[in-house]
């Protein structure tokens, strides 16, 4: 019987760590989203700050951080770091997220593109 109980509780155990990974983002498919809505504004090469600062090593990074980068007063003043939460309801709407943000983008809505472009700036160090 035990041996029953240590097999169901393994498979749950594996369930759930698949079922994590499902929201994982896919680095690859960011990278595509990035191209498509973020490279107008925005470069992933360290020191290239553009319309925006670069997102060269944002993961991780604390807002209004990037040097030689004119921030808006409410970036300044957010004290966030970029963890993949906070990236994520950045991305969903950054005027919500950080009032006085100059970044003019809407957001995206879509979370399965927001997860994966996520997934790709992590990859960006």
């Amino acid at each position: 019987m035990a041996f029953w109980i240590e097999r169901v509780a393994a498979v749950a155990a594996l369930s759930c760590l698949s079922g994590q990974a499902a929201l994982a983002g896919d680095a690859g498919a960011g990278k595509a989203v990035f191209t498509s809505s973020c490279s107008i504004c925005h470069s992933v090469q360290p020191g290239q700050n553009k319309i925006g600062p670069t997102l060269f090593g944002v993961v991780g990074r604390k807002t209004g951080s990037v040097a030689g980068y004119s921030y808006s007063p409410g970036n300044q003043a957010a004290n966030l770091t970029w963890d993949e939460p906070t990236l994520d309801k950045y991305l969903e709407s950054p005027r919500a997220m950080v009032p006085g943000t100059k970044m003019t983008y809407a957001g995206v809505k879509d979370a399965t593109k927001r997860a994966d472009l996520i997934a790709y700036l992590a990859t960006v160090k």
